[in-house]
């Protein structure tokens, strides 16, 4: 019985099989180990991989990329707005639902991700041994169009080998710093050659296609050549761009990843200090500035880069599928193993700078357990007393007494003139779900502890 990983993401898919004690990536039919994630529609076929994004020139309109970062999302998503303005292939609502217009047909981006899945299924029957791509497997993957590829899906959690790889793909990944580069290249041409092609989707396409080697090149080399012959009217275009210079021109984006690791640090409680290894995953963490500004983030901490990034979180689902196998020790093999993850996401309330409620999530759904978490929250230093209490949601609805399921009061502080009472809060959650609360005065060491156990 074979265990296998799945990772689709914003630009490529990438495959993997746990067998004889290790996880290994299967190459596709060119011999790459990732497989870009583009289909292109064309009479009575479809056409997955390189051979789509070598065609996406000459079929432009019918040719479908980053189907990734509009599945699941509604039209009024700020990213799907985004994603629809800047998509050469028509995206059209109907019943409340986004679609691809493709040859006055509708295909929705479920149905992408699906062939998708169908071509990384085709390489791993010959990654597993077999001759055919209908037999089942067992398979850690994202849970969309998993079920309807005859694969037994085991674990649909991506938070679970996350664990092992967490990326910030969701709208700042290499497509974007692709993008960035190929403007600059339009503004070159534009400069040199006095024609602005940015309304012109097959030049642009033909730039964006030297600007990906060329951000390819430049995590290795000072600097690379965009070369594209015929780019418009017969123009040949011809520009050196230096490892510098596409630092400068994506120096926007590179802020925006900076803030989303922030931002995730907030969100569970840590600190850079909490940290002890960071694993880069993503085409773009070979990006040497971005590896530079993950270091200053956590100048102390590892970083984990033996494991090609892009291939990171298929080996991370392939070796969890094995785990989940028991195919770590053979007399398991035949014998369910689960992993215990928090039902529901757990949340502290807070107020903000303005006194308005804020809910922080610290266990979101699907934590694998047992987890720790703390968080530091701020109160006003006038106050004696400090009521904090926890929440429980499954999902994004408004915060009321009904979800409240805890609260723990800290009394008698100090007060203070001026400034806040720091008090650092510890939870720890159980396997059986129990939670452990500890609430501490930074200033007096004062402190409450609570456990509130699992409802029978």
């Amino acid at each position: 019985m074979a265990a296998i990983g799945v990772h689709l993401g914003a630009t490529c898919a990438c495959a993997a099989v746990y067998k004889d004690g290790r996880a290994d990536v299967v190459a596709n039919d060119a011999g790459d180990r990732v497989t870009p994630a583009v289909v292109a529609f064309a009479e009575n076929e479809e056409v997955v991989g390189l051979a789509a994004k070598q065609s996406r020139i000459r079929n432009i309109s019918n040719t479908v990329v980053k189907v990734k970062q509009i599945l699941g999302r509604s039209s009024d998503d700020p990213q799907a707005e985004k994603y629809i303005k800047e998509s050469k292939c028509s995206v059209v609502e109907k019943n409340g639902k986004l679609h691809y217009e493709i040859d006055n047909k509708l295909i929705s981006p479920e149905d992408v991700a699906k062939l998708i899945f169908s071509k990384m299924k085709a390489l791993l029957a010959y990654g597993i041994g077999q001759d055919s791509p209908t037999g089942k497997s067992n398979v850690v993957v994202y849970k969309l169009g998993g079920t309807s590829l005859s694969i037994t899906v085991i674990e649909v959690n991506s938070g679970i080998y996350r664990v092992l790889a967490t990326n910030t793909d969701d709208g700042i990944g290499g497509v974007c710093f692709t993008e960035a580069l190929a403007q600059h290249l339009a503004s070159e041409f534009q400069r040199s050659c006095k024609h602005d092609i940015r309304g012109n989707p097959r030049a642009m396409m033909k730039l964006m296609n030297s600007a990906d080697v060329a951000k390819h090149s430049l995590s290795t080399l000072g600097s690379a050549n965009c070369f594209v012959d015929s780019l418009y009217d017969g123009l040949d275009f011809d520009c050196n761009v230096s490892r510098a210079r596409f630092e400068l021109i994506c120096s926007s984006l590179f802020s925006k990843c900076v803030e989303a690791i922030k931002k995730l640090l907030e969100q569970v409680g840590f600190t850079a200090e909490d940290i002890n290894k960071v694993v880069l995953c993503g085409g773009s963490a070979r990006i040497p500035k971005l590896q530079q500004l993950i270091k200053d983030i956590f100048p102390n901490v590892e970083l984990l880069s033996s494991i090609p990034p892009d291939e990171v979180i298929p080996i991370g689902a392939a070796i969890e599928a094995g785990i989940l196998l028991g195919k770590e020790n053979p007399s398991l093999e035949e014998e369910a193993l689960f992993i215990e993850c928090s039902a529901k996401d757990i949340l502290l309330k807070g107020v903000d700078e303005t006194g308005a409620d804020k809910f922080t999530v610290l266990f979101p759904s699907g934590t694998p357990l047992p987890a720790r978490r703390q968080h530091t929250l701020h109160a006003p230093g006038n106050t004696s007393s400090v009521c904090l209490e926890l929440y429980e949601s499954l999902g994004k609805s408004p915060m009321n007494e009904e979800n409240k399921f805890a609260q723990i009061v800290l009394q008698d502080l100090d007060k203070k003139e001026d400034g806040l009472h720091d008090l650092l809060t510890v939870l720890t959650m159980k396997r059986d779900g129990s939670l452990h609360v500890t609430c501490t005065d930074q200033d007096t060491g004062k402190c409450e502890v609570i456990t509130v156990e699992v409802a029978s």
